[in-house]
This record gives C-alpha cells, sequence and structure tokens, in this order.
C-alpha cells in the first residue's frame, strides 16, 4: 500500500523550502543524531516524507526528481510503500547514492544535517560533484506538522550482576586507551557506548533499551553526559556517581567548545559530522579513531556470556511451546501472521527477566516470507495457510541478554515441494558450516561470509543480505563492529563476540527460507602442529529445525551428525523445563535424523 498521499504533500513542503535554505535539494538520513538504526517516533524523518519504514535508507530530494535508497533487505518494502510517481528506487549498495549525486546533482548545492550524517558518509558523497552544504537547522523539523516528542522515558542502572564490570572499571580501560593513544578525550555519540560505559539503560526505543544521550569521556575517566537532566532520578545519579557530570542536551556546544587546545578523538563512522566541525572551530586537535568503547562491547565478558546464554536457554522455553503450538495449530488453517506472532510473544512474556521483543517480529507466510524484513500490519497481514511455508524471525531483550531466532517451517500435514525442500536443505547447510567452523585468529567477518553462502553458490543461488550481525548485551539485536557479510568492514572476530548466523534464500512471490542462530565466539582447542591460535563458535540458540524440510540425502555424514548432536543438546537442556506435551513434542522433534 503506497502512502501516495501524504508523501506527496510532505514532498511539496519540502520542495518549496530549498530557495529559503540557499540550496538545489536535501539529504535526507534513517537515521537520528545519535547515528542509530533503531529511531523514536520523533526522529522518523525518512517515514514522514517518503512513507518508506525500514531500519535502512536515505532519500535525496531535488526540486524536480528524489531518491529513496535502501538495501536488499528492504527492496520489496519500499516498492510497496512509496509511490514510484514521486520517488525513484535505488539500491543502496549496488546503486549508491553518491553515483545519482553524480548523474542528476553535479554543480548543485545539497544541504544536509551536520547532525545525522557521520564524517565517513560525508566523505563518501563527496565525491559525486554536488556542492555538500551543512544546514543549521533540519529542513523536516521544520515543516513537521504534529511531529511526535522526544522520548523521555527514565535511565536507570544495569546492575553489575548482569553488567560484569563496574562502570568505574569500564571508564578506567576506556581512559587508558585514550592515554596509550596520547589522546586527552574522546566523542561518545553512540548511545550504546554510553548504556554500556555507564552501565544505565532506559525505555527511549520500543525494542532497545536505551536512554538516549551522548557523552565525552576523558583521559582520567571522568566522563561528560548530555542527556535530559529529567531522566536520571536520584537512584541513577547516585549510581553514576561523582565522575560523571550531567548536562542537558543543549550545552553540548558549548562543552564541546572548552576543549580547545586538546587532543579529541572522533570516530567517522559513529559520530555525527557536526562534533568535527564544533571541535575545530573551538581550536582542538582531532585524531580519527574508533569509539574506544565499541570494541570492548562487542566482546562479551564472562558475566555477559553467561548472561547471554541464560537468555537463550530461557528463550527456548517459549519457543518450543510455540513450536508445538503452532505444529498443531497451523495446519487448521485459523492462523494469521499477527496472531502466531502474537502467540510467541505471550509465551515469552511469561518468562523471568523478559523485558520487550528485541525487534517487531517478522511472520511471513507463503510470498511475504520472501520479504526479508516484512511487517505484518492489520492491513497487509494475511492467514496462515495450510501446506505452505511460513518464516518467523523474532527476538526478546532480558535483563541478562538478547536473543534472535529464525526458524522456517511447514504448515500442514502434506508433504513439502520437493524444490523448497532442497533449497531448505542447503540453506541448512550452510548454516552448520559456519556453525562448525574453526578459523585463525585474525579472520574478519567478511572472510567468513562465504563458507554459509557455499552450499547456495553450489546450486547457482545466493540472498541479498549479509550472513550474520553482532548482538548486544541487554541492548541493540544489531550491534557493530563486526559482521558476517562482503560489505563489513574486516574486523577481525575475538573471543567474546555474539553473532547471528542466518543465511537464507528468497523467492519473490512465492516463499522465504531463513535459519538463525545465535553464535559466541571462543578460543579453539589446539590441534597438533598448530602454528597459531584458532577460534570457533559456540552455539547459543537452542531449537529445532523442521525436519520436514530436510533432505537427508543431500546432507554429508558429518552434516547429519552435527544436526543429530544439536537436536539432542536442545531436547537435554530445555526439555526438562517444559510442560509434559510439549516435552512429547519437543522429543519427537528432536529425534535423530
Amino acid at each position: 500500500m503506497t502512502q501516495a498521499g501524504p508523501s506527496a504533500h510532505h514532498l511539496v513542503a519540502l520542495r518549496q523550502s530549498l530557495p529559503g535554505l540557499g540550496v538545489d535539494g536535501v539529504l535526507i538520513p534513517r537515521s537520528d543524531e545519535f547515528l542509530g538504526e533503531y529511531v523514536p517516533p520523533s526522529s522518523e524523518r525518512l517515514a514522514w516524507l517518503s512513507g518508506f519504514t525500514g531500519s535502512a535508507g536515505m532519500a535525496i530530494v531535488l526540486a524536480d526528481r528524489a531518491a529513496v535508497f535502501t538495501d536488499g533487505r528492504y527492496t520489496t518494502q519500499v516498492a510497496a510503500q512509496t509511490d514510484p510517481a514521486l520517488w525513484e528506487r535505488r539500491h543502496l549498495i549496488e546503486q549508491p547514492p553518491q553515483e545519482w549525486l553524480a548523474e542528476h546533482a553535479a554543480g548543485l548545492r545539497i544541504g544536509y544535517d551536520p547532525r545525522l550524517h557521520p564524517q565517513s558518509a560525508i566523505d563518501r558523497l563527496a565525491g559525486s560533484g554536488a556542492v555538500l552544504v551543512p544546514l543549521t537547522a533540519n529542513p523536516i523539523d521544520d515543516i513537521w506538522e504534529n511531529r511526535p516528542a522526544p522520548p523521555q522515558a527514565p535511565a536507570v542502572p544495569q546492575p553489575a550482576e548482569y553488567a560484569g564490570l563496574s562502570s568505574a572499571e569500564k571508564r578506567a580501560a576506556a581512559a587508558t586507551s585514550l592515554k596509550d593513544a596520547g589522546e586527552d578525550a574522546a566523542v561518545l555519540a553512540d548511545a550504546h557506548s554510553v548504556a554500556w560505559l555507564l552501565n544505565i539503560r532506559g525505555g527511549d526505543l520500543a525494542h532497545t533499551p536505551l536512554a538516549l544521550g551522548s557523552a565525552v569521556l576523558h583521559v582520567n575517566g571522568e566522563v561528560d553526559l548530555f542527556m535530559e537532566p529529567a531522566k536520571i532520578g536520584p537512584a541513577t545519579r547516585e549510581h553514576l556517581g561523582n565522575h560523571v557530570a550531567i548536562h542537558a542536551p543543549g550545552e553540548l556546544g558549548e562543552r564541546l567548545a572548552k576543549l580547545g587546545g586538546r587532543t579529541v578523538r572522533v570516530d567517522p563512522d559513529l559520530t555525527p559530522v557536526w562534533y568535527a566541525a564544533t571541535l575545530r572551530e573551538a581550536g582542538a586537535r582531532l585524531t580519527q579513531g574508533e569509539d574506544p568503547v565499541r570494541l570492548p562491547r562487542a566482546c562479551k565478558n564472562p558475566v555477559e556470556q553467561a548472561g547471554s546464554r541464560a537468555a537463550h536457554r530461557r528463550d527456548a522455553v517459549a519457543v518450543a511451546r510455540f513450536l508445538a503450538w503452532f505444529d498443531a495449530e497451523a495446519p487448521k488453517g485459523q492462523l494469521t501472521e499477527i496472531s502466531a506472532a502474537e502467540r510467541l510473544l505471550a509465551f515469552r512474556a511469561e518468562l523471568p527477566m523478559f523485558k520487550a521483543e528485541s525487534f517487531p517480529a517478522i511472520s511471513g507466510a507463503g510470498e511475504n516470507g520472501a520479504i526479508i524484513h516484512y511487517r505484518a500490519l492489520p492491513e497487509t497481514a494475511r492467514p496462515i495457510r495450510a501446506n505452505e511455508c511460513y518464516l518467523i524471525d523474532s527476538g526478546a531483550q532480558f535483563t541478562d541478554g538478547t536473543t534472535d531466532i529464525t526458524r522456517t517451517l511447514w504448515t500442514g500435514s502434506g508433504a513439502p515441494p520437493a524444490e523448497l525442500v532442497a533449497r531448505y536443505t542447503r540453506v541448512l547447510r550452510g548454516h552448520v558450516a559456519l556453525s562448525t567452523l574453526r578459523f585463525p585468529q585474525g579472520a574478519a567477518g567478511p572472510h567468513l561470509d562465504a563458507v554459509a553462502r557455499r552450499p547456495l553458490w553450489d546450486a547457482g543461488l545466493d540472498y541479498d543480505h549479509g550472513t550474520g550481525h553482532g548482538v548486544g548485551s541487554f541492548l541493540s539485536v544489531h550491534e557493530g563492529p563486526v559482521a558476517f557479510s562482503r560489505a563489513a568492514k574486516p574486523v577481525p572476530l575475538r573471543e567474546g563476540m555474539i553473532l547471528s548466523n542466518e543465511p537464507g534464500f528468497y523467492l519473490p512471490g512465492h516463499y522465504g527460507i531463513r535459519i538463525e542462530n545465535l553464535l559466541l565466539t571462543r578460543a579453539a582447542p589446539p590441534q597438533p602442529g598448530q602454528a597459531k591460535p584458532f577460534l570457533e563458535f559456540e552455539t547459543l540458540t537452542l531449537a529445532p529445525y523442521d525436519r520436514r524440510l530436510i533432505e537427508l540425502e543431500q546432507l554429508s555424514p558429518a552434516e547429519r551428525a552435527w544436526i543429530d548432536a544439536y537436536h539432542a543438546r536442545v531436547l537435554r537442556e530445555v526439555g526438562p523445563s517444559l510442560d509434559a506435551a510439549t516435552a512429547s513434542w519437543l522429543a519427537a522433534a528432536c529425534a535423530p535424523l
């Protein structure tokens, strides 16, 4: 369903504002001032303008034409949500914005909000021939009527029993990295880094437990935190202690100006360009380097690792109950994509320490499963019919960990089509190949991505998304800096990193297949003659695969043995926590192939 009405009106209003801004066009990214993937309603500028509600994308608007860019996860969604008479649809990777600017905007003045773009993104666009002009105000904000208010959920402490380290310990370690680099301070524009460093969480986003704010970390371990003071109650103020100074966000520019003459680290990928411009104007010396909190946050400490294991065992109970229920109910043809997702959420809501879904469940039947980031809405959701393919991608936020799991299921008693079974099995083989991989230290996500694709590539098939993403510890379900993706930076994997393993295959108009577990990176036992340290993965997710979709003849003995061992582990670790009927179903689902 297109958004032609409101999108047309909003697009006209934006174009009418261009002459007053002194520009010929504007960039409208999906991100907010924290450059987050998930943003509050008050920052959904791209959705307000275009109708596209996906979590990755941007728009470029000129006086006579406009384009919206998104990646392979959203190509079907952007086509459904935007009006082709108003918007050109472009692939963010294969048809990048800089090419479009070079073709249509060379020599034109293109405005952008410097608080919403990192330096690396502006650098990529700078070679297009367009003249990029930083604006002093956001052009959408000036014309957005009835814009939602910014979120004001309270910030709350994350107890050390789940965080593993105190904020003082984390701040001291991060400060040491600044000292070793000869730097006086670092900008922390990423709200996830602020949350992890200070051991605070919040409710400013629906599915990610963040208290939105930014910070400056100083070489002595002290922090200037920029967050609405009303969000920080007495208990949180006491938790933060005397070495964390709290400032209203409006004071950020003034505080940055006090860093004149200092050496300040700015992450070009995670920091809006406004920070660097403000610091340069103040006379600060800038160094480009990674956010000093990002890598420590990605390498889960032993307490965070234990918390993730516990969260996954807990989550597995709800998933098993759902799978048993779905297996009985789906063949009746009475379920819908929404009712199925709601039932899974209800099972999770009964679990101890459950806080929220980690993202809106992707519940897609038949052809909707082929929409990679499909969202079932009341006006678009359809019934789940018997004897078809159903994909459910979901997750949970627990106080001790974050989960993310995808299973592809057959909905009836009839035999699934041979082609579907063959392709599901190829996806499963790639999933197993990555799960069982041993690899040398120094290997990065892009190096391992192909391992999961090999069985599909052998048949001339592929999928248009990364194989996996990093996952936070009671933080975002999507976390950098590592990913199994050809487009990811080659950041070496390290012990403690948690990533998803989710190869897939999608036949538009028919079905989608995806199988996802979360993996914990750990040291691999040495082999005789091994010349350097190796790493391997521990599978955290505990749920059976749909055996009706597995072509046994395609599996090697090693693949079959791994699946049998995994299923035995699922039954052993999850079965005792289930009621008798569900435990019986799980025993049958986990029987040896």
